[in-house]
């Protein structure tokens, strides 16, 4: 049994912050019922190439552990349907515009009226409340408007977005914990809950020392590249056959590090000796190891400075990353029958419990998969509502 084994989930998300959300609660055991539009379904399902039997892997990414129930809320049968599903479920999660919910019946207050100890988390761009609240919340105009993208990227060129959407994972991890914390509260005072989430709060949230060096010292962070705006050497430097990542972030592991590479003056020099003299003459530092870097291997710096006790990796692109060694015997990736690939691969839940394992029961539904199921424990008899797919 998962921890959260018996707990019932209405999800209401798509694209990626909740249903991200809600994908880690499935691997902990919830039942979670993914509500899509009828003939489209998630927005996902769209996006691609690369397609698998006409399915999207991009709705793959985040979408494992949860059966597709297809109802058209436009309708009234629809609406009434969704209300009463709800009501059978513990959790009901959401990432419409704000005040969507509310205006087909399905707002927290109209829920919660009927059963109080509901637990309800609304994602959005904005938030609930404030003078952005109406507006639509994607992630990378966020990641410009929250200050990611600024900090992102070369000195001398553009602001970049990172490389995947970030900004809705790190929302999604806020309204998972968020979510978890509720229903601890209420096993302990049987009372339910509304959580607000939003990007732009998650976004700030995860600027960390950035954000405290601004609000704290009034110091405006700028792109660094690869660099670290605190520590030298933090970075990727060029190796002869490709790049590897260095980081010595204290003065014992850049001694240990000037030694292994053959210069241990460096460490005694006073220009630096210590961290902060390094910063201050990064300009100066950089280059040296830059030179020094690009005369081995990338496997020779890794294998050398290992050994050292240095932070040290190579730069892999993503087929090595899955073929790295530790990867290999953590088991992450995971394989699971679906109706278009026999032993579909996914990555599976990062966190290992000792006594209650997240895993991948199921795989990602196709669109409306499960209405029928799901509906008749209801006792429907509105077939109107499942629009085309039901």
């Amino acid at each position: 049994m998962g921890i959260l084994t018996g707990v019932r989930v209405a999800d209401f998300t798509r694209v990626v912050s909740g249903p991200f959300a809600t994908m880690l609660l499935g691997d902990l055991g919830a039942d979670v019922f993914k509500i899509e539009r009828p003939g489209t379904g998630d927005d996902t399902r769209g996006w691609g190439p690369p397609f698998i039997g006409g399915e999207s892997t991009y709705f793959f990414s985040v979408n494992r552990n949860k059966k597709s129930v297809v109802i058209d809320l436009q309708t009234s049968e629809g609406r009434e349907l969704a209300r009463r599903l709800c009501l059978s479920c513990d959790v009901v999660v959401e990432n419409f515009r704000v005040g969507y919910m509310d205006r087909v019946g399905l707002g927290y207050e109209a829920l919660r009226a009927e059963r109080p100890d509901i637990i309800y988390c609304s994602i959005s761009g904005f938030g609930q409340t404030g003078p952005y609240r109406d507006r639509a919340g994607y992630d990378v105009p966020i990641q410009a408007m929250g200050g990611l993208m600024s900090i992102t990227g070369e000195p001398d060129r553009p602001p970049v977005k990172t490389g995947v959407a970030l900004v809705d994972v790190i929302a999604a991890q806020y309204a998972f914990s968020g979510i978890l914390a509720a229903l601890y509260h209420r096993e302990r005072t049987g009372e339910g809950q509304r959580i607000d989430v939003s990007l732009l709060s998650a976004e700030l949230a995860a600027l960390i020392n950035l954000a405290s060096a601004y609000l704290v010292a009034g110091e405006m962070p700028m792109r660094r590249g690869n660099a670290h705006p605190s520590i030298v050497p933090y970075q990727v430097f060029g190796a002869s056959d490709g790049y590897v990542m260095i980081g010595a972030a204290n003065d014992k592991l850049f001694a240990a590090f000037c030694a292994e590479a053959g210069r241990p003056e460096w460490a005694s020099d006073p220009r630096f000796r210590t961290n902060v003299d390094r910063v201050r003459n990064r300009d100066i530092l950089v280059p040296l190891i830059d030179e020094l870097v690009r005369t081995d291997t990338v496997a020779s710096w890794v294998e050398r400075l290992q050994q050292a006790g240095v932070a040290v990796a190579p730069v892999n692109d993503i087929a090595q990353a899955f073929a790295d060694p530790q990867v290999v015997a953590s088991g992450q990736v995971v394989t699971v029958a679906h109706p278009v690939m026999e032993n579909l691969p996914l990555v599976g839940p990062a966190a290992v419990f000792s006594q209650t394992p997240a895993e991948v029961r199921l795989p990602p539904p196709l669109l409306g998969q499960h209405t029928a199921e799901v509906l008749d424990k209801l006792g429907s008899g509105i077939p109107e509502a499942m629009g085309d797919d039901g």
